[in-house]
This record gives structure tokens, sequence and C-alpha cells, in this order.
């Protein structure tokens, strides 16, 4: 990357209807576009972005004619950020799976963030923007872990960007994913409640942990197809939208999801990559929504990737050794 830098002066920044709602942490992604996610962060955490003069949490909603200080900030100049290669710019826009003159619904394919940041230079964002550079206002609805495939939102105007987080809001927004777990998931239809806390470990690494001093968290789990007592093939409906939610409720009901780093088993995901499993088991197949302005119903799905249709072929035809799993 050049070194070639932009330094941003003091901005205060008056909140307008476009923007009521919104959380400051988003609204300073925009904002601050080509700034590392982390100095975002830190600058939130270290009170150098202020509203109405006084600091506010990652989480706070701006209002109407809200006073917004941003501090001065260094970001690369103008056409001297990181490029995409085209092979990765290729890859994104052949997995579109929906488009219309308000949204874009990608496959994601695991392995891609969908921003920037922490030593990331391109996320699916900044190449939407490369491949689309009409849509100036294209914006992420909601993510999807760096290694968790599937069906991922974005919005192209900032009113339908209003209107999809009002529906996540809501949880009028159904979304749905396969996971592939360890053990025998007992029950065909369980509904899980676990409060979930965000925690920061001394690396830096973000993660979750179950904690009555975090937040309410739902998610409904149904049986797809077990492989014996090995695993289970199960369909999962977040109604809340945490970080990390499906993968800490499965582990916390003691059956991590197959390939999960951080909340799975070390020994068993080593097991699994030398069978063909090295990545996440964690795809969202489906997305189902009406969009209020147009009355228009979104119905998307997007089929798993060769690769863990591949892996499921194996265990119906009993390749993998029993013992190992």
């Amino acid at each position: 990357m050049s070194d070639k830098m932009t330094r941003h002066p003091v901005r205060l920044l008056i909140i307008d209807s476009g923007n009521v709602g919104q959380r400051i942490d988003n609204f300073l992604m925009s904002a601050l576009k080509g700034v590392p996610k982390s100095l975002v962060y830190r600058l939130l955490r270290t009170g150098q972005v202020r509203v109405n003069k006084g600091r506010i949490k990652q989480t706070y909603r701006l209002q109407a004619n809200d006073i917004v200080r941003i501090p001065p900030v260094s970001s690369p100049a103008k056409g001297e950020q990181e490029t995409p290669s085209k092979g990765l710019c290729n890859a994104i826009a052949e997995s579109i799976v929906f488009e219309d003159e308000n949204l874009i619904i990608i496959d994601k394919p695991s392995g891609i963030a969908v921003h920037g940041g922490s030593g990331i230079a391109n996320g699916v964002i900044e190449i939407m923007r490369v491949i689309r550079p009409l849509e100036k206002d294209l914006e992420l609805v909601h993510r999807l872990d760096r290694q968790t495939s599937g069906c991922l939102l974005l919005a192209k105007n900032r009113p339908v960007l209003l209107e999809l987080h009002e529906l996540l809001r809501e949880n009028l927004m159904d979304k749905r994913y396969f996971a592939l777990v360890q053990g025998y998931w007992q029950e065909d239809e369980s509904t899980v409640h676990f409060p979930l806390l965000k925690e920061r470990a001394k690396s830096g690494l973000r993660t979750v942990k179950v904690s009555q001093d975090g937040q309410a968290s739902t998610t409904q789990f149904s049986v797809k197809r077990h492989f014996d007592h090995r695993m289970t093939l199960l369909e999962a409906k977040p109604l809340s939208g945490r970080m990390h939610q499906i993968r800490v409720h499965a582990a916390h009901s003691g059956h991590p999801i197959l390939g999960d780093e951080v909340y799975g088993k070390r020994t068993l995901n080593r097991e699994l990559k030398k069978q063909g499993l090295k990545r996440l088991f964690l795809h969202a197949h489906t997305l189902n929504f009406m969009l209020p302005s147009s009355m228009k119903q979104i119905s998307v799905s997007a089929p798993l990737s060769p690769v863990l249709e591949k892996f499921l072929d194996s265990l119906e035809n009993g390749s993998h050794n029993e013992q190992s799993i």
C-alpha cells in the first residue's frame, strides 16, 4: 500500500433525518472511508469522538441535530487505497444472486471479510464499491463472520438501509443458516436462550461468551440430518443479531460447529482438515423479507458450496474414520 496519506481536520457534523437511528460506529465507517475499523473503535473507546460534546458508546444511535465531533484522522489519499485484485472482484461479482434498484444480495464466499480493517485491506463492501463505482451510497445491511458463507445483503441508498435496519430490529427478516455440529443433537426442534457478552482478549481478538451480564439472545435450531451419533446438520434461525450468536449458542449447548477455530474443538478440527473440511461449516442459505416502501417480497437462497456438499456426501458414504470424529 502506498504511504501517501490524507490528514482529515477536526470535523463537526450535524445529523439530519437521513442518519437518524444509525449507530455511531457505522456512521463513522462511512464518514471515514479508508480508515481501519480498529482505529474507528479506538477513537470511540478513547473518547476522541464526541456527540454533543459528550463521550458515547459504539452502540449509540444518532438523533436528529446531534453534533458529532470527529478528530483529526489520517487515511490513504484518494486513489491510493490498495485496490482489490481482478480475481477477487470477479469472484464477488459472480457471487451476486439478486439485484434490483434498491438491493444487492451476494452469496459471500468463506474466507472473505465483509469489510476491511485489522490487517484486511479489502472486504466485500470495499470490493463492491470498486465493482459498482456509480453506487455512491452502497452500504452493508448486516454482517457475516469472515469464515461464514452465504446470503449477505447490501443497500443501494440510505432510505432503504434504514428500512432494512428496522426490519432487523423488529425481527421481520427471516435469515436461516445450515450448521454442521459435533455430536447427536437430541431435539428435532429447540430454542436456545443464552445471553451473550462480548469480550476482548489480550491479543486483541474479540470473542463472545455466555454471561448473565450479556444481551438477551435467541436462536431456533431444527435438525435436518443425523450422521450416526457423530454429527448433526442443523438449520439455525437467529431471532437476535448478536456477534457469533449461532456459533456460541451451538457450542454452549455442547455441540460446537465443525471447523470453528474459536469455539470448537481444536483436536477435532485438525482431524477434519485432513478429511477435507478446512473451513467453518456455517452457511447463510436463505433470506426472506418484505420491503415496506415497495411491498416487494424478497426471497433468496444460496446453495451450499461444492466443498461443503462434498464433505456431506463423504459422510453419507461413510468414508470418514468414525473413531476420529
